[in-house]
């Protein structure tokens, strides 16, 4: 593999491992079927509890990997996807 930058053949492949944090929601389909009647109600009735579980409630939040392939140059240090 040669360096676009230096022309160096002095290069290393490594693989680069990314994690990010998505949230979770309800779908379409959730809302039209409940989401519609059962928020209005669960905060007019459930208003205290509610506000507790939002707050120390668990997160609805999953981890994403997401694996790229880098090159690195070891002449230029110079680094591109591959």
């Amino acid at each position: 593999m040669v360096c676009p930058k230096c022309h160096s053949e002095n290069v290393n492949a490594q693989i680069v491992n990314t994690v990010t944090l998505k949230d979770k929601h309800h779908g379409i389909i959730w809302w039209l079927c409940v989401g519609w009647w059962w928020v209005p109600i669960k905060w007019l009735f459930f208003t205290l509890p509610a506000l507790i579980f939002a707050i120390f409630g668990r997160k609805k939040q999953k981890a994403v990997n997401k694996k790229e392939t880098m090159c690195v140059c070891q002449n230029c240090g110079y680094s591109w996807k591959v």
